[in-house]
């Protein structure tokens, strides 16, 4: 068993505890690549932000568990070497569907792991959740469930329809779980089609899709309830129309593609929510930056020559991101 203590790594209880009191929320930024990982702790070091890195089931089965728990295990290394001496890097696994994959990773260097549940029927939801944060606290990982269901498609992780969190159900499933935080659904969605055509509005004097605004009033119901317990919001990706256009630009096709416009998600930050996740963003940075250079220079097949100007194009998000969306920066 490898403790993630020993790679550096750190759990999100302190962490989650400072962001709710200083009104901020900590970038959870999928990886599945180098470059990822790079341009997140590139940034991270620039606006001295604790981050964390996520890996999906998707991730694990393109890159290898292994490799990405020593990729993260790089990263702090690489943080203290872009001058962070204390860098505050948590690997998490994102939407664990079992005991079994949660203790993996457990036990192979992870300092956070979700169990998602939401799924299930309530009470097995409870029963499974509280078997996986018995044996992650056992080994100090801290543990994120999910309560409601969000729409959409990402990885592995799909649903037509989202439900949303019930905020009476939430002391009674955070108290008997167990659980560290909790993911809830108000309104996002996975993937970067995060709403339909018949969802949206259409903005007079762009023609752009508008999505519908989140149930700001079951996040204030859900903290009223549960007064600074931690609050994840999951499938939080933008969508920034400048990517999509460039992407499009440039022989892509991703018509209608919309998600969370960014002024509800930094009013999010500052409440409770502590955690927003952040995935599609990034691959939409990398592939409009490697689209673009492609058709500007057909010439080239070196991988380094494209992927240099998609790590660049990331961290630029990131950055954005941790400063102008969370309010993470100059928090270590």
């Amino acid at each position: 068993m490898t403790s993630y203590k020993e790679l550096g790594l750190v759990n999100t209880r302190e962490m989650f505890a400072k962001a709710v009191a200083g009104g901020y929320a900590i970038p959870a930024f999928n990886f599945n690549t180098m470059e990822q990982m790079q341009a997140i702790v590139q940034a991270a070091v620039e606006c001295k932000s604790p981050v964390i890195m996520q890996v999906s089931k998707g991730a694990r089965a393109y890159a290898n568990g292994t490799i990405l728990r020593y990729m993260a295990q790089g990263a702090v290394e690489y943080a203290k070497e872009l001058g962070c001496e204390n860098p505050q890097i948590v690997l998490h696994l994102d939407h664990g569907d079992s005991f079994e994959i949660c203790k993996e990773c457990i036990d192979n260097g992870f300092s956070s792991v979700m169990i998602d549940g939401s799924h299930l029927p309530y009470e097995e939801n409870i029963a499974l959740t509280k078997k996986v944060v018995e044996y992650a606290h056992a080994h100090d990982v801290t543990v994120e469930a999910e309560l409601g269901v969000l729409a959409g498609v990402e990885d592995e992780v799909s649903s037509e329809v989202s439900h949303y969190t019930k905020p009476e159900e939430v002391v009674d499933f955070s108290t008997r779980s167990g659980c560290d935080s909790l993911a809830i659904s108000i309104g996002t969605s996975h993937g970067a089609y995060k709403f339909t055509r018949e969802q949206c509005t259409i903005d007079p004097q762009t023609g752009k899709l508008v999505p519908p605004p989140l149930a700001f009033d079951i996040l204030a119901e859900i903290e009223k309830q549960l007064p600074g317990f931690p609050i994840v919001l999951h499938g939080s990706s933008s969508v920034p129309q400048d990517e999509v256009d460039t992407i499009n630009q440039f022989g892509g096709k991703l018509p209608d593609a919309v998600g969370i416009p960014e002024e509800q998600l930094r009013k999010a930050s500052e409440s409770a929510v502590c955690k927003i996740n952040i995935d599609s963003d990034s691959r939409l940075a990398m592939t409009a930056a490697i689209r673009k250079h492609f058709a500007e220079n057909p010439g080239h097949f070196d991988p380094r020559q494209y992927l240099k100007p998609a790590r660049e194009n990331m961290k630029k998000m990131y950055v954005h991101k941790i400063v102008n969306v969370l309010g993470s920066n100059d928090k270590l």
